[in-house]
C-alpha cells in the first residue's frame, strides 16, 4: 500500500435535514479546519432534489472531497417535489446530480484517505434494509401488523417506493450483493471506512425507545462487514442517537444532526462533524 502525508482529516456527519430552517443555518455555518479535510456526509440530506443539490453543492465547494451515502429521505417522492421520480430512477438522477457537483456516490470509485491515520478505502453505502430486524418470534408480515397497531411506522412505508424492484427488501438484496463484490475486490490488506446510512449491525438499535422500528433500520446480511471488509471504522447515522460505540474492536461512529427538536437537548454544540481519520485521542465517549 502507498502510503502519503497530508494534512487534514476525514470527518462525518449525517441527517442533515436542511428542510428545518435551524438545520440550514447549521449546514451554512459549517466548514472545514484544515483545506485538506474530507467530509462524509451519511444520508438524510433533505427530501426533495433541491435540497439536496443546495446542501451537498455549498460543501463540495467547501471542502477538498464530499463523499455522499443516500438515506431514506433522498429516495422518498414527496407531494410538491417537482422531480417525481420513484425508486431506482431517483437514485439515479441523484447520483448523476452528485456526479455533476463533484461529490463521490456509492456508484464511483470508492477514493484512498492517505491523510492521517490512513491510508483507508473509504466507501459509501447504499444498503436499504430488508426488514429482518425482528422481533423475537414475529415474521414480517407479523412485525409490521404490529407497528401499525402501536403506530410506529416509517413514513419509508408511504413515500420510498423500490420501483422497480416488487418490494423494498429485494432492492436491499440486490444492493447488498453488489458491493460485497466490490468490496470483495478492493486492494488486499487495504483498510476501510465504511459509509451506510443504516447501521450495519442491529446492536445500535437496541435503545430505540420504540424497538419495533429496527425493521426499518438496516439487515442481517451485513452484520459481520465490519470484520469482513477490515474496517477501520464504521460511520452511519437514521437513529438520530449520535455516539461512539465498539463492535469487535470496531469504532462504530453515528452522526447525526437529527431534527431541531432533538439536537437542541443535546450537551454539545449541534452541526459539528465527528473525525473519523485519524482516530480521536483517548477514550471516545460513549455518546454526545
Amino acid at each position: 500500500m502507498v502510503r502519503e502525508e497530508r494534512d487534514g482529516s476525514l470527518l462525518a456527519i449525517s441527517d442533515l435535514h436542511v428542510g428545518y430552517r435551524e438545520n440550514r443555518a447549521l449546514v451554512e455555518a459549517l466548514r472545514p479546519s484544515s483545506p485538506g479535510d474530507w467530509l462524509i456526509v451519511a444520508g438524510d440530506v433533505a427530501d426533495t432534489v433541491a435540497d439536496v443539490e443546495w446542501a451537498l453543492g455549498l460543501l463540495a465547494r467547501r471542502f477538498e472531497k464530499v463523499l455522499w451515502a443516500p438515506g431514506n429521505h433522498e429516495l422518498w417522492t414527496p407531494q410538491g417535489d417537482p422531480v417525481a421520480l420513484r425508486g431506482q430512477a431517483r437514485y439515479a438522477h441523484l447520483v448523476r446530480c452528485c456526479r455533476a457537483l463533484g461529490v463521490v456516490t456509492p456508484e464511483d470509485e470508492y477514493p484512498v484517505w492517505r491523510g492521517p491515520g490512513g491510508p483507508a478505502l473509504v466507501a459509501p453505502l447504499f444498503l436499504l434494509y430488508d426488514y429482518s430486524w425482528r422481533p423475537e418470534g414475529l415474521d414480517r408480515a407479523a412485525a409490521l401488523a404490529e407497528a401499525y397497531r402501536a403506530g410506529i411506522v416509517c413514513t419509508d412505508e408511504l413515500l420510498l417506493h423500490p420501483d422497480p424492484y416488487p418490494s423494498r427488501q429485494e432492492w436491499s438484496a440486490v444492493r447488498v450483493a453488489e458491493t460485497a463484490r466490490r468490496l470483495d475486490a478492493r486492494e488486499p490488506g487495504l483498510p476501510t471506512v465504511l459509509v451506510n446510512h443504516w447501521p450495519l449491525v442491529r446492536d445500535p438499535t437496541r435503545v430505540l425507545r420504540y424497538p419495533i422500528f429496527a425493521q426499518w433500520c438496516g439487515t442481517e446480511a451485513t452484520a459481520d462487514w465490519h470484520r469482513r471488509f477490515a474496517a477501520a471504522a464504521v460511520v452511519y447515522g437514521h437513529l438520530h442517537i449520535p455516539r461512539t460505540t465498539w463492535y469487535d474492536g470496531v469504532r462504530f461512529e453515528e452522526v447525526s444532526v437529527g431534527y431541531p427538536r432533538e439536537w437542541r437537548t443535546r450537551r454539545m454544540p449541534p452541526g459539528q462533524p465527528r473525525r473519523i481519520l485519524p482516530a480521536p485521542d483517548g477514550v471516545p465517549p460513549t455518546a454526545w
